[in-house]
């Protein structure tokens, strides 16, 4: 069975990757890779603290990989680093690599492009599946998971710090992907049939976060345009 490592960001989407390929054992997952903001020590978007997402990882039984990345971290660099470290899981055997992406072309693209230098083959469990059908799936087959973080000119506060279930898709507004595919919402996963141990945290406050470019970022389109206001909702740890 060929050797893979699952992108792994902490969120639904690549629970049920991970879900779905250890039904169907297409290929053996035998780590799980994530980028870090060394800014922060949290998990990159998801604002995650790297201590639950290391419980999450040691529930699933599963390795972890942390990438470490600025915050601010330009495009070459961030080639150049996931590309040193593919290269390093390359030297462990692994000939796959496993993301939860749904629908995102350009997103798919890259990914294939990048994987086809240095010779690993990605997969894409989810792909073109229906985002509805996804997320009820994983509601349905036991899996328990926070909204972490939410696109404020998407979603406003009160969607922040729910858990991921019937309720909060009937409360999404319609031009909503529920599975937030088009990065409306982030969630961190805690508990499910994969799972050894439940993941304990308590919700801490909620902080709006401005990522707006200075003037003299290089921007190719207004700065109306883009989305730079997420709310977070801090995870405490629990001893």
């Amino acid at each position: 069975m060929p050797k893979a490592y699952l992108n792994w960001s902490s969120g639904k989407d690549a629970m049920l990757a991970l879900h779905q390929l250890q039904s169907s054992q297409e290929v053996a997952i035998e780590k799980l890779v994530t980028t870090v903001n060394t800014d922060f020590n949290r998990v990159s978007m998801h604002g995650l603290p790297i201590s639950l997402l290391e419980k999450q990882a040691k529930s699933l039984q599963l390795p972890l990989h942390q990438i470490p990345l600025s915050g601010n971290v330009s495009m070459q660099t961030y080639n150049e680093t996931m590309q040193k470290h593919v290269l390093k899981l390359k030297s462990e055997g692994f000939t796959h690599s496993v993301f939860g992406d749904i629908f995102l072309e350009d997103l798919k693209s890259y990914r294939e492009q990048q994987l086809q230098e240095v010779q690993i083959q990605p997969i894409f469990p989810l792909w073109k599946k229906d985002t509805l059908t996804l997320v009820e799936e994983f509601i349905d087959s036991g899996y328990k998971a926070i909204v972490v973080c939410t696109n404020a000119n998407k979603l406003d506060e009160s969607f922040c710090g729910r858990i991921i279930d019937h309720d909060f898709l009937n409360d999404l507004p319609s031009n909503v992907d529920p599975c937030g595919e088009n990065g409306e919402f982030h969630t961190f996963v805690f508990d499910g049939p994969l799972f050894t141990f439940p993941v304990e945290f308590e919700l801490g406050e909620k902080v709006l976060r401005d990522y707006s470019p200075s003037d003299e970022d290089d921007c190719h389109q207004e700065p109306q345009s883009w989305d730079y206001k997420f709310w977070y909702a801090d995870l405490l740890e629990l001893n």
